[in-house]
């Protein structure tokens, strides 16, 4: 991996570190030659597709220049050496500024736009949303259709692999189906396809040395703008400055404070079917409150 790395990038590794943290890949701090620095996330059983889908949603999330991203380096995708290469970003705490820089460059990307309800970015090599190796092919949905037509299916291809693999019992699959059920009168106005960063937890917000936001490991697609705040309020906590920054920019539809646990459903069920443990009575207690 670190010989491809130095190959893409056209000089020697003068040193490597193996970086902890990480759920699904690991990771290295290079050193090059030139005295700049790079990241490497790499897996051995990535897809083909993986990479190449990452650096795309990077480019499309930059595109808006309301927020930073990492630059991309390389995408490493041959068979036995697949990785993406990024610039190094100095770690270190989001200051004041930059949790209202979040908000504010959020609603920037976010009213950036999509094509429709589930595309994926321009040069992405993937034809299907993948939710934790589960895949909903592009085209599932018929062209059009609501956001809440979009997201039960997406809640029905993840409740059904869950209850498959043991992940979920029978209680929580019914509890999603009532849910699916109500989907149009639960999901709130309706509203243009967002640019969405689509796996945006507080982990996913790269805090720079110089206190900045930076957006890392997107799963970038259209959706429904209110699916990346509740990821944020779900395994962390939108700060008041980062919402009000938010809300300045693009106001939030009456009611969103009730759909939190909605949208959060989504990535429950994929925790679930990746990691087990407690997410799948997590998404029973989510489910029942709807």
């Amino acid at each position: 991996m670190l010989a491809a790395s130095a190959s893409a990038l056209g000089q020697p590794v003068k040193s490597a570190r193996r970086l902890g943290g990480g759920d699904i890949n690991e990771a290295w701090a290079l050193e090059l030659a030139d005295g700049s620095r790079a990241f490497v996330k790499s897996r051995s059983d990535a897809t083909a597709d993986e990479y190449g889908a990452e650096a795309a949603g990077l480019e499309w999330l930059a595109e808006p220049r309301g927020l930073p991203v990492p630059e991309v380096l390389a995408v490493l995708d041959e068979p036995e050496a697949r990785g993406l290469v990024l610039a190094w970003i100095e770690p270190g705490r989001l200051s004041a500024d930059g949790e209202e820089e979040l908000g504010r460059g959020l609603a920037a990307v976010h009213g950036a736009g999509a094509d429709a309800f589930d595309a994926l970015p321009p040069g992405s090599p993937r034809r299907a949303l993948r939710f934790g190796g589960v895949e909903l092919p592009l085209g599932s949905v018929p062209a059009g259709s609501p956001w809440s037509t979009h997201y039960a299916a997406r809640l029905e291809l993840l409740a059904g692999v869950a209850l498959e693999r043991d992940r979920v019992d029978s209680r929580c699959a019914d509890a999603l189906t009532r849910v699916v059920e109500r989907i149009a009168e639960l999901a709130g106005p309706e509203e243009a396809p967002a640019r969405v960063h689509g796996d945006l937890w507080s982990g996913n917000v790269q805090a720079g040395a110089d206190g900045r936001p930076w957006l890392i490991d997107p799963a970038a697609h259209g959706a429904h703008r209110e699916l990346d705040l509740a990821m944020l309020d779900l395994f962390g906590r939108v700060s008041a400055r980062t919402l009000a920054a938010y809300e300045e920019v693009r106001p939030l539809a009456t009611g969103r404070q009730e759909r939190v646990g909605l949208w959060q459903l989504q990535p429950l069920l994929v925790h679930a079917i990746l990691f087990g443990g407690s997410y799948g009575a997590a998404a029973e207690r989510t489910a029942s409150r709807y």
